[in-house]
């Protein structure tokens, strides 16, 4: 069973940065996408960013120019850079791969005060 950890969530002002990293409890084949959803109370889970086998990115037009998606297939792990973090940015954020199936992390909270 493969399992996803995240790690980088927590508290920042606006205009601050963090950095989510996910790692894979081991090697997963035939991936698809790698990425980063987020759901924030009351409203329902949006995909912020996901990133290709072949390293192709996509993005929210909500965080475009502001978060960066990247991985690192040696060490199964994909990464989101936040930058500009505004308070509509708050959420938990939960990163997925997906292969013929979805594997999810338990998700990690990231507050942006104002």
């Amino acid at each position: 069973q493969v399992q996803l950890v995240e790690s980088g969530g927590g508290l920042v002002q606006a205009g601050g940065s963090l950095r989510l990293s996910c790692a894979a409890s081991r090697v997963i084949f035939s991936i698809n996408f790698m990425g980063w959803y987020r759901q924030a109370p009351g409203k329902e889970r949006e995909l912020v960013a996901r990133i290709t086998s072949g390293g192709r990115p996509d993005y929210a037009d909500s965080v475009k120019g502001r978060f960066t998606i990247s991985r690192d297939n040696g060490k199964n792990t994909v990464y989101l850079q936040m930058n500009s973090l505004q308070p509509e940015d708050t959420a938990v954020y939960y990163c997925y791969v997906f292969t013929t199936r979805y594997y999810w992390g338990q998700g990690t909270q990231v507050t942006v005060s104002s």
